[in-house]
């Protein structure tokens, strides 16, 4: 029980299992996998070529045509997973993109530019000390979701579209912020997401790239402003309660002046008034009740003697 009270009472530490070092370490040994037809047709060769070599030594031509088949089934066929495209160059020039699944090229001429993966990305970036509109110095964390629609462009228009897309969304932010005062940014994340994704698109589009959203993490303010807002914050709370209180004071006022309206010329229904208030304060134990001179002669002395005297026998 002692364990289990001094866990909870640890403060929270959200926990964090991602490595990138280790995730690109598994990411490189999968990677591995694409080649498995390729290793299988070079056990295949291997093992087979002492008997074709000496099943066909009197035929040295058919012994070269099968090396050069060999050769070529084991550079021409690649495989990409579902994930990826494969843009390929001939003699330097953008020809196709392949993929997903087997495809061939020819060796030599073709070139695998690279293995583009097409699924949502997610970066992690932030716009550190940024002054906005109002001359606020403020650090905020952003995150964006964006995939690749176009690996040829990916590849050709931009050196390295990943880096590319960091750097422009935090350049992006860093011209929102200074555009937006610290109420804006602060009640209207949503709208300052979307203007991000915006400036965001008509960068990366022409690399074949889109944001898909854009969300901000944290807005971080000076210690000294976050106190102050909060003082400020308090004391407009405090005015507001002031003003309902100050309010329903005057609907209670206005509320007695009519109903003081009825109680005009109508000497009965001033009694009856009295009258009740006067046993709702005899009901509470210990009650003590000031009757003004006056009030005596607006009602039956004898009636409430006896209705006070049966409360109390009730008690």
């Amino acid at each position: 029980m002692i364990r289990k009270t001094e866990k909870i009472n640890q403060p929270y530490e959200e926990s964090n299992d991602y490595s990138p070092v280790l995730w690109g370490i598994k990411k490189k040994i999968f990677s591995v996998t694409r080649y498995i037809v390729n290793i299988i047709i070079f056990i295949i060769g291997a093992v087979g070529f002492p008997a074709v070599r000496e099943y066909l030594a009197d035929y040295p031509y058919l012994m070269s045509a099968y090396i050069v088949l060999f050769l070529i089934l084991f550079l021409s066929i690649r495989i990409a997973f579902e994930w990826e495209r494969a843009p390929v160059l001939r003699l330097g020039k953008y020809v196709f993109t392949k993929g997903p699944g087997p495809f061939m090229i020819i060796p030599v001429l073709d070139k695998i530019i690279s293995y583009v993966d097409c699924r949502i990305m997610v970066t992690d970036f932030s716009a550190e000390r940024v002054l906005t509109r109002d001359t606020v110095p403020v650090f905020v964390d952003a995150v964006i979701f964006w995939m690749v629609w176009d690996a040829s462009k990916a590849k050709l228009e931009v050196e390295h579209y990943q880096r590319a897309v960091a750097l422009s969304a935090k350049t992006a932010l860093r011209d929102i912020i200074g555009k937006n005062a610290l109420s804006k940014l602060l009640s209207d994340r949503t709208g300052i997401g979307s203007q991000l994704q915006k400036v965001l698109d008509s960068k990366t589009n022409p690399w074949g790239i889109t944001s898909l959203s854009v969300g901000i993490k944290d807005i971080v303010i000076p210690t000294a402003l976050e106190d102050a807002m909060s003082k400020e914050a308090q004391a407009e709370r405090e005015k507001n309660a002031r003003i309902i209180l100050s309010q329903a004071e005057v609907d209670i006022s206005e509320n007695f002046a009519k109903a003081s309206k009825k109680y005009v010329n109508n000497d009965k229904a001033l009694e009856l008034r009295a009258l009740n208030l006067l046993l709702d304060a005899l009901k509470k134990n210990g009650s003590m009740i000031l009757v003004p001179s006056d009030v005596p002669s607006m009602m039956n002395i004898g009636t409430v003697a006896g209705i006070a005297k049966k409360l109390k026998n009730n008690k």
